[in-house]
């Protein structure tokens, strides 16, 4: 399993277009971005790959990585930055399959599946989309997939678990979700070569949250940004729960101060991992 992280950035990335903050200006100056969430999984067994979310900036991210189309999508939630990249698949694919949470959200009275064929309706003849029950595996590209809930108030989101059956190379990403992940989902994403977990900012700021922050540890360091995604200290907490062989810290937004951005395990677009 080759792992590529396309995209390590939150919804506006890292550089933030027209910000001159130490953080984009240091981000500039050592030549490295975070763009919007995306990652690429290949079994390199059956010579496959498979697209964890569609980043609005897919294409850039495939001509840097250098990494195949898809021959599967994965979506976790209806967010702009998971999700709209896929329109980028017209005119580059033929029937890709795309799966996605069959559940309801009662935010929106459809599923994330259900969403996808509203607004991809013009794509019916370029994917199929696949309507998966959470916690129930189904098979891609050679892989044993689950999707797994989260928290990420209001919207329902999914954590991924990607397996490779004859290898046992696991992936877990968190998703974007608060610390309060549930225990049952823990479990599904424990035990990884490598996890990718959701941790948009230090601890330290959320004392800027109109709200705060939530879920403190027995420190009292907040684990939660507000609420919806993990502090870095949040992220860490639950790696060392789930027992992850390797954590790569993602969806990072530049409000890191800048001293801290690069440090690790904060990962940056480009990084490969073989599992």
């Amino acid at each position: 399993m080759r792992v590529t992280l396309l995209g390590t950035g939150d919804t506006t990335g890292t550089p933030t277009v027209g910000c001159d903050c130490d953080t984009c200006e240091a981000a500039r100056e050592r030549g490295v971005s975070r763009s919007r969430f995306s990652v690429h999984v290949a079994n390199e067994r059956t010579g496959e790959s498979l697209l964890v979310d569609f980043s609005p900036d897919f294409r850039q991210q495939f001509l840097a990585a250098d990494v195949p189309l898809p021959d599967a999508g994965l979506v976790t939630h209806i967010h702009f930055d998971h999700l709209d990249g896929l329109g980028n698949v017209y005119r580059l694919v033929d029937g890709l399959p795309v799966h996605a949470p069959a559940e309801t959200d009662p935010a929106t009275d459809e599923s994330v599946a259900e969403t996808i064929r509203d607004k991809y309706d013009y794509l019916e003849d370029r994917i199929g989309v696949h309507a998966r029950d959470p916690f129930e595996p189904f098979e891609t590209c050679g892989f044993e997939v689950r999707f797994v809930p989260v928290d990420h108030p209001p919207l329902l989101c999914y954590g991924v678990a990607i397996e490779d059956p004859e290898t046992g190379a696991k992936l877990s990403l968190t998703g974007d979700t608060s610390y309060d992940v549930p225990e049952s989902s823990r479990e599904e994403l424990s035990d990884a070569d490598l996890l990718l977990a959701d941790a948009i900012v230090p601890a330290s700021l959320c004392e800027h949250h109109p709200i705060g922050g939530r879920h403190e540890g027995p420190d009292g360091v907040p684990r939660t940004f507000g609420t919806k995604h993990m502090t870095r200290e949040g992220a860490l907490a639950l790696a060392a729960d789930l027992d992850a062989d390797r954590t790569r810290l993602v969806h990072l937004a530049h409000y890191y101060p800048a001293d801290e951005a690069f440090e690790e395990p904060l990962a940056v677009d480009g990084e490969v991992y073989e599992l």
